[in-house]
């Protein structure tokens, strides 16, 4: 295992180079530094996409919301009927008809509604709007905190690599000395497998710091929302954190989180428009206007177009309005009354030529019906409570928002102060650890030399790596917390702090 270990080692770099002259995708940049990721991140991420997809169906139900206020709604139909041949009888008359029918018809209409409801939704859309915009201007302010902590979680993982190979040099040191002075028989054989063991312990461990650093660089792709390229270390992270000592004061932090937290603008938004909710489910109390006009038209057809049967079948239709209108004067009217003009009824030569001409009109050469409009106002009184349950469940809905964003304010202002205490507490822990740092690697050095001139053990020398290694990571933790509570910070204030 030793010896595999040995020649993954050594064979790295070259394999390193041989994937390193892939193509790189063109959508990841070899450098990438965190502004170019955050921009990448913004385009790409499926979940911030899913967001921002919301704000056109939000910009379109404003239009729409004014749209049903000042236009009316147009509306245009058309249509093909039959009707077969045949006799029907309604109560004791029977109506017969002797050829089957076919006709068209059209309408054209426009109706306008004004209500309550209409009256409230612009408002309401316009307030859905907003808690769309405020919704992706927080997840943007929260994806940008994501990509900045896994950048960071790149760089820590890049310097515990570096960590490891610094450990492996001064393993392979000790090794060479203990071979050394075992020749000379100053040391025995145990003191040469104990630093043999070691050295290989340190090799393992940069292959596994190694492999952490592409670890983190998948996650940072997966965060941006591009593919990784085959070799993700082909792609450079070059920028830096400055440890800055925090001057914040946990007053002003509170009240930058109060004013630009994202997810407590979003949360307001989100309760403006539940209450612009409710307005519009009380609006239901108000009375409804309602208008509509509209033109029509129509053709008939007889499907036997003989003009003999067209003009007999008028025929018998006039004779027997002539036949009614005569009864009519021979038993409906007071003696003396004026007779029903009978003869009017009676076809006449262009009476049947017009015949004639309607049975060719079919399909488009209508016959326009008047013009008709309507106006209408109405006002439900009774709907079984369903007004008011409505009006309950949107008031109910808009008081849980509102609970939602106190609950929100508090986990804010948590999270500020404890983000605010962390920072205060990595800053210090740094100096500490840089201290410890110093003093550890000292330690190794007196170790070293004292087993170099034989006054000290192996163990010794072993435990003074192994304290001035957790020494280092501990350092390079201790930095680490601290850019990664700034990070925090900055996502609950809502805004950069360096």
């Amino acid at each position: 295992m030793r010896s595999l270990a040995i020649a993954a080692l050594l064979l790295g770099p070259t394999v390193t180079a041989t994937v390193a002259q892939q193509p790189v995708l063109p959508s990841v940049p070899q450098t990438l530094r965190l502004e170019e990721a955050v921009e990448l991140a913004t385009r790409n991420n499926p979940s911030y996409r899913q967001v921002t997809n919301d704000r056109g169906a939000a910009v379109w139900g404003v239009r729409n919301a004014y749209s049903e206020l000042f236009l009316p709604s147009l509306s245009a139909s058309t249509g093909f009927n039959y009707r077969g041949a045949g006799s029907q009888t309604f109560l004791t008359q029977e109506f017969s008809q002797a050829s089957s029918t076919i006709g068209s018809s059209y309408q054209l209409g426009f109706s306008w509604q004004l209500s309550g409801a209409t009256l409230a939704q612009p408002g309401f859309a316009k307030a859905q709007l907003r808690a769309t915009d405020a919704a992706i201007e927080g997840a943007g302010i929260n994806l940008r905190a994501a990509i900045t902590q896994q950048y960071l979680a790149v760089l820590q993982a890049q310097e515990q690599v570096t960590l490891a190979q610094s450990q492996l040099t001064r393993n392979d040191e000790f090794l060479r000395l203990a071979q050394a002075r075992f020749q000379v028989g100053q040391a025995t054989m145990l003191d040469v497998r104990q630093a043999e063991v070691a050295k290989g312990q340190a090799e393992v461990a940069l292959l596994q710091a190694r492999q952490g650093v592409i670890v983190e660089k998948l996650r940072l792709f997966q965060q941006i929302g591009l593919p990784a390229p085959e070799d993700p270390n082909v792609v450079t992270l070059p920028d830096t954190f400055p440890v800055i000592q925090p001057t914040w004061t946990l007053r002003d932090l509170l009240q930058s989180a109060e004013d630009g937290n994202p997810d407590v603008a979003a949360l307001r938004a989100q309760a403006a428009a539940a209450r612009s909710s409710e307005h519009s489910a009380r609006s239901q109390w108000f009375p409804t206007l309602n208008f509509s006009a509209g033109w029509s038209g129509f053709t008939q057809r007889y499907t036997n177009g003989d003009p003999a049967f067209l003009l007999a079948n008028a025929r018998a239709s006039a004779a027997a309005g002539i036949a009614q209108c005569d009864y009519a004067n021979a038993n409906f009217l007071n003696t003396g009354s004026t007779p029903l003009d009978c003869g009017a009824y009676a076809l006449t030569a262009t009476e049947e030529q017009a015949i004639l001409d309607a049975n060719t009109k079919f399909p488009f050469q209508f016959s326009s019906q008047p013009f008709s409009a309507s106006i209408s106002i109405s006002l439900p009184i009774f709907t079984q409570f369903g007004r008011p349950a409505r009006i309950a469940e949107a008031a109910q809905q808009a008081d849980d928002a509102l609970e939602r964003v106190e609950a929100r304010r508090l986990q804010v202002r948590t999270d500020v102060s404890q983000a605010y205490y962390g920072i205060q507490a990595a800053y210090q822990a740094i100096g500490i650890q840089a201290t410890n740092k110093v003093a550890a690697q000292e330690q190794l050095r007196l170790a070293t030399e004292r087993y170099r001139v034989g006054s000290g053990t192996f163990f010794e020398l072993l435990d003074a790596q192994l304290a001035a290694q957790r020494a280092d990571g501990d350092y390079i933790n201790a930095i680490y917390a601290y850019h990664r509570s700034v990070a925090s910070l900055e996502a609950a204030v809502g805004r950069p702090l360096r």
